[in-house]
């Protein structure tokens, strides 16, 4: 497993209690960080998406893209809603279709009915796998 995360304290303590299965989670920018097991087969996606200002999705889309073997797949919790008091910047379908549609086909899609309270109901399960 690669992971990586941009704060200190955060990538310290997975580390710990990563350690005993051997995994390790990186220190860096996603945007810009050369994976040396790239390109991957999936992409986990979990509260990242919603945490970055709209602004940065297409490059977010663009980057995941890239990082994808031919046929890949993103997978993950994607927080659809209201914008409220951000973030989390939800989704709305026309936006999800605009920065994934062109590189992404969505294969499944379905509510999460055991979300974290801050995303209870507005969450959904996509699978999207990366055009030829």
């Amino acid at each position: 497993m690669t992971a990586i995360d941009f704060s200190p304290v955060a990538v310290e303590s997975t580390n710990k209690a990563l350690k005993e299965a051997g995994d390790k989670i990186i220190q860096g920018d996603f945007f810009t960080h050369e994976f040396e097991a790239a390109p991957f087969d999936l992409i986990y996606e979990r509260t990242f998406l919603c945490s970055l200002p709209p602004s940065l999705w297409e490059n977010y889309a663009a980057r995941v893209a890239n990082l994808l073997r031919p046929s890949g797949v993103l997978i993950g919790f994607f927080f659809y809603g209201q914008q409220s008091q951000p973030p989390p910047y939800p989704l709305t379908q026309r936006k999800a279709d605009e920065i994934f549609g062109e590189r992404f086909e969505l294969e499944k899609s379905e509510p999460v009915t055991d979300s974290l309270p801050i995303f209870a109901g507005q969450e959904k399960w996509q699978e999207r796998r990366l055009r030829s």
